[in-house]
């Protein structure tokens, strides 16, 4: 699950909540507000496996690119030692082993820069979702922190909220 469509969810959640009159102070189902936190914490992980994945595979590129250019020096040094008696030969072939490696190696270069680059722009974006998602999540603790719920009314006789049943009963004469 996408970590920023799950902040959206907590958004939506808490800006179609009811509001309590005359105050700033909203109410938020807490089920629903533990199962998006719920999801939050299982799709992190994801978004960072998809970063160690995309790692993953900038190395195997290079060790492919690396492979291939050991492959092209391979098979010029080969060409080297069947020509060794030509001189013309070898400097040709050295000039072109030497092209290769050059090609290479700037092959194997820019497909690190562009690994790097994306692994880069795709943690800081995670980072960035990760933070703005830790300040909603801070704020709302601070706000609840801030603002207790109301205390019982005296004729109340639990030490736990009334359920809808219990407050149709309380109404009730007997």
């Amino acid at each position: 699950m996408d970590i920023l469509r799950l902040v959206d969810e907590l958004e939506n959640l808490v800006g179609n909540t009811s509001r309590i009159p005359f105050t700033s102070n909203i109410i938020v189902n807490e089920e629903d507000l533990y199962d998006i936190i719920d999801q939050m914490r299982a799709s992190i992980p994801r978004e960072i496996k998809e970063a160690r994945r995309t790692e993953a595979e900038r190395q195997k590129i290079l060790a492919r690119a690396k492979e291939e250019a050991d492959r092209l020096v391979n098979m010029a040094k080969e060409k080297i030692m069947a020509a060794v008696d030509d001189h013309q030969i070898i400097e040709a072939a050295k000039a072109h082993a030497k092209q290769t490696i050059t090609s290479a190696e700037e092959e194997a270069w820019r497909l690190k820069a562009d690994s790097h680059t994306y692994v880069t722009e795709n943690l800081s974006d995670l980072e960035e979702s990760l933070l703005k998602l830790l300040t909603t999540v801070r704020n709302g603790l601070r706000h609840m922190q801030q603002n207790p719920p109301p205390p019982p009314p005296p004729t109340m006789k639990t030490t736990h909220p009334p359920q809808e049943e219990d407050a149709d009963l309380a109404e009730e004469p007997e």
